[in-house]
């Protein structure tokens, strides 16, 4: 039998590695006087130089510690912690290390780091798990280079055909993500040293007894509360649609008025139509649930005097209540019928993904809730209106994630920022529901 568990969290250690992977960045250093202090940029692209770069540092910290490494075909890294009882099923933390351009240097690094410290502390605790305690940094939780988020997940959850998966084109590069470089996953992780058949990658059944994920809240609703950890109840379920515009442009001189077929007006119908109904959905329901965004516009021809005749655009839209969600892209694709008709265009849609909401296990919760009180830190239960790994692993193993504040709500930007208290305490509530669960 364990003694009580009492592990230490060394918050220099965790704050020195975490400030030692935000300078793998392809970003120079910040120089915006108008941002606050401690700022980094972070630019970390999935399976770029710089990609590599943080897998092996990560690889290194965990080797140092005495854990085991192995990576599958698409790069997810498996970093053990064995148990006494092998034949049991694992517990599992981590989150990823890929960043947007120009992001910050907390948004998933905090879950790898922090479960590595997690790891540590109890190690060095003298503590010995009936269960492995597994720490998984993902591939690709973002979606900047192939066009859909959380791929290491999705394949590890069963959720994407890996056919499908190792034929998405290649987006790079950054200055245009509409241009194509004739690249697919398959030729940049096998490039990258990541081979072997995608379909090796789902886990089998039973592979995790419980999955938590340590994040930050990337919103401001714990900071605003003056609440140290949230400890999330429900992931919202995202879904993303790529739109093409078709109209007719030409000579902004020439082309009178009336002739018009102008693919941007009718793009910016659309982007309000959606704003509208997005807003009439949160109204109806009382609630702050519904969030939909149009983050990409590509015109075609791009030119200040050329009437576009073209325009490509990107959807994402998430709720934690897939009726509501569908009832907006429900009400959205009516506006369309009337812009095509009123402008004499055609608007195309191609889904993405259309995923479902992830529900946090009510045991893991509880164990979460229980070592909050017990160190007497605040907390609250929430939703995640931002989509995670854990949505995915909620296909295959009880999940939960724990939250903490970052300073204004702020996300993907370089002022992201977390404070080194709250991160100390996530970890140190992350350890401890670690070591709880994986002695069951």
């Amino acid at each position: 039998m364990n003694p009580v568990i009492r592990p230490i969290i060394n918050t220099d250690r965790l704050l020195r590695e975490l400030h030692h992977l935000a300078t793998l960045t392809d970003c120079p250093p910040t120089t915006d006087a108008t941002l606050p202090a401690p700022t980094t940029a972070v630019t970390r692209i999935v399976f770029t130089p710089r990609d590599l770069e943080a897998r092996a540092y990560i690889k290194s910290l965990a080797e140092a510690a005495g854990f085991s490494v192995r990576t599958d075909a698409i790069g997810n890294t498996f970093l053990r912690f064995p148990g006494s009882d092998p034949t049991l099923s694992a517990v599992g933390t981590g989150s990823h290390t890929d960043a947007i351009p120009h992001a910050g240097m907390y948004d998933g690094t905090v879950g790898v780091l922090g479960g590595l410290e997690a790891l540590r502390s109890l190690k060095e605790s003298g503590f010995i798990p009936r269960r492995s305690i597994e720490l998984l940094v993902f591939t690709s939780e973002e979606p900047t280079r192939f066009g859909i988020g959380c791929i290491g997940s999705r394949l590890l959850g069963g959720v994407l055909d890996p056919a499908i998966a190792d034929a998405l084109p290649d987006r790079l590069p950054e200055s245009d993500p509409q241009a194509p470089t004739g690249l697919t996953l398959h030729d940049v992780r096998t490039a990258a040293g990541f081979t072997g058949s995608l379909s090796t990658v789902p886990l089998p059944p039973n592979y995790y007894h419980a999955w938590v994920e340590l994040h930050i809240e990337q919103g401001p609703l714990l900071e605003r509360e003056q609440i140290s950890l949230g400890i999330v109840t429900h992931i919202a379920a995202p879904a993303s649609y790529r739109y093409e515009i078709t109209g007719f442009g030409g000579h902004a001189g020439a082309l009178l008025m009336p002739d018009r077929r102008d693919a941007l007006c009718a793009a910016a119908e659309l982007i309000l139509s959606v704003e509208r109904h997005t807003l009439a959905a949160n109204a109806a329901s009382g609630s702050a649930d519904s969030v939909a965004t149009v983050g990409t516009l590509a015109i075609h021809p791009g030119a200040v005097n050329s009437v576009p005749s073209r325009v490509n655009l990107m959807l994402d839209i998430r709720d934690t209540d897939v009726t509501r969600r569908d009832a907006i892209l429900t009400a959205l694709r009516a506006d369309i019928r009337t812009i095509e008709t009123c402008r004499s265009i055609a608007i195309s849609e191609h889904q993405i993904n259309a995923d479902i909401p992830a529900v946090s296990d009510p045991h893991i919760i509880a164990t979460l809730e229980h070592f909050c009180a017990s160190e007497s830190i605040s907390c609250n239960k929430m939703v995640s209106r931002a989509y995670h790994d854990s949505s995915f692993m909620a296909r295959v193993a009880p999940i939960a994630m724990l939250f903490i504040p970052c300073r204004n709500g702020v996300s993907h930007r370089p002022d992201e920022y977390a404070t080194p208290k709250s991160i100390a305490l996530g970890t140190r509530v992350l350890a401890l529901t670690l070591a709880k669960l994986a002695n069951q």
